[in-house]
């Protein structure tokens, strides 16, 4: 392994430091001249860690000089979208009203958990005003950039997250999926990137942007990446009522364990249409290498998809009511409209949606009785335009950033877990498909990607910026 570690993931990383091939001092210091060289272009930054990092590294150095144990990620470099707490740094959530408040004291759970598996964290990354949108072009901080095309966006909410690591900043990254924003950057920056079941992974120490959808997660260039992150990030947590309190699952030693026995279908209906034809090629790349014929409807979709909203602008806008009648010129424009606009939403339109969650999360269930893995495209478009306002779906011009959710909203809207498997086409941009599995039942995905992954049909590019 070089220092130049761009095509290298967190596991080659920590092995090459264990192993004393390279210090974690030189892999942090090399990280922080690639992020001040490439970010100018990308934008994904908007704090660093750099004096804290060098430190941790330098700790790393002396456990392994010693024969201590520096912990399975030692001297990875990690960031996070900027909703999570940093001890000592003042928690933005993409916005400047929260950039008025007092640093955090202490890290959120799962960067502390990342930390005592030895990943060194570096820094915040730029993301959509308060998770709340598909495209991270921030008004406040600026649009994060493609790296396959600096023209693109690099998708939303947790823009920066995937552009980091698509651009070879840092080889891992923690963002959050409320309706897609760990999938949709993940398949348009072309890498991996992990939804997790609802509250399987704790929120504490997180910004919340609806209580009942949020969900956190890892993204990353490889899929033992994506097991061992969230291996370690699992565990109950106290500060998090919510957080999954049963035993913690290993899911990296089950990776080379084979696929035979999973029962594999391919989404019909809504994920099926609306698309750009490379996405739905994708699906049926995957579905061939599988050698699954097999479709299933998962019910209600594009319902799904409205209740989600309803529930969405409502929580959110629940969360932000106090400055938006104190200081609605602050928020991000497009921000500030779809929260008035839930401030709007009939309370008999909220009981109903959470009615409605409650029955479709039941048929989907039962879909699960029958298979054990569904596939669906991940966004109906490659990575389109910055500034781009509109995208054709159906033959009919629609909004872009509701609808860059298309399939990933009728997913978290029930807490599925998914992975988001990155596509490279031999010409043009990345594109991603979706791994969907029942709750709880992580390893089953890990298994299916690992084994594209091994099958080259998955794989991460380097970036050409």
């Amino acid at each position: 392994m070089t220092l130049e570690f761009v095509q290298d993931d967190a596991i080659a990383i920590a092995t090459a430091v264990r192993q004393q091939k390279v210090s974690a001092s030189q892999i942090i210091t090399n990280t922080l001249n690639r992020i001040d060289q490439r970010d100018k272009k990308l934008n994904c930054f908007t704090a660093l860690t750099d004096g804290s990092a060098l430190q941790q590294a330098e700790e790393i150095d002396r456990q392994i000089a010693q024969g201590q144990e520096p912990g399975p990620l030692a001297g990875v470099p990690f960031a996070v979208k900027n909703l999570f707490d940093i001890q000592g740094i003042t928690t933005i959530a993409g916005s400047i009203i929260d950039a008025e408040k007092p640093s955090a004291k202490q890290d959120a759970t799962v960067i502390t958990r990342l930390k005592q598996a030895g990943a060194i964290l570096v820094g915040a990354l730029n993301m959509d005003e308060y998770a709340y949108g598909f495209v991270t072009e921030n008004s406040h901080y600026g649009p994060v950039h493609n790296p396959h095309d600096l023209n693109r966006i690099a998708g939303g909410s947790s823009g920066g997250s995937g552009a980091a690591v698509a651009g070879g900043l840092v080889p891992l990254s923690l963002g959050s999926d409320t309706n897609g924003s760990i999938r949709v950057p993940a398949a348009l920056c072309g890498i991996y990137g992990l939804k997790p079941t609802y509250g399987r992974l704790s929120r504490a120490g997180m910004t919340l942007f609806s209580g009942s959808l949020d969900h956190v997660g890892p993204l990353g260039r490889s899929v033992r990446d994506m097991a061992i992150a969230f291996d370690i990030m699992q565990g109950p947590d106290p500060r998090d009522p919510i957080c999954y309190t049963g035993d913690p699952e290993p899911t990296l030693s089950q990776l080379n364990q084979g696929i035979d026995g999973l029962r594999i279908a391919v989404a019909s209906g809504h994920f099926a249409t609306g698309g750009e034809p490379e996405v739905h090629a994708a699906v049926e790349q995957v579905a061939k290498a599988l050698s699954t014929t097999q479709t299933v409807t998962i019910p209600e979709a594009a319902r799904a998809r409205a209740a989600a909203y309803i529930i969405t602008a409502t929580e959110g806008a629940n969360l932000h009511f106090a400055d938006l009648k104190r200081r609605p010129q602050d928020f991000d424009p497009a921000t500030r409209d779809r929260f008035l606009a839930g401030l709007f939403i009939p309370a008999s339109w909220y009981i109903q949606a959470q009615r409605f969650r409650q029955w479709y999360r039941d048929r989907v269930r039962e879909l699960f009785q029958t298979v054990d893995i569904i596939i669906a495209p991940t966004t109906p478009t490659p990575a389109t335009r910055i500034g781009q306002q509109t995208l054709i779906i159906n033959g009919e011009e629609v909004l872009l950033r509701p609808n860059l959710g298309l399939y990933t909203q009728p997913l978290s809207f029930i807490g599925l877990p998914v992975i988001s498997v990155p596509l490279q086409p031999s010409q043009g941009l990345p594109v991603g498909v979706q791994l969907i599995a029942a709750p709880y039942q992580e390893a089953s995905l890990l298994k299916v990607a690992a084994f594209l992954e091994a099958q080259g049909v998955t794989r991460v590019l380097s970036a050409k910026c």
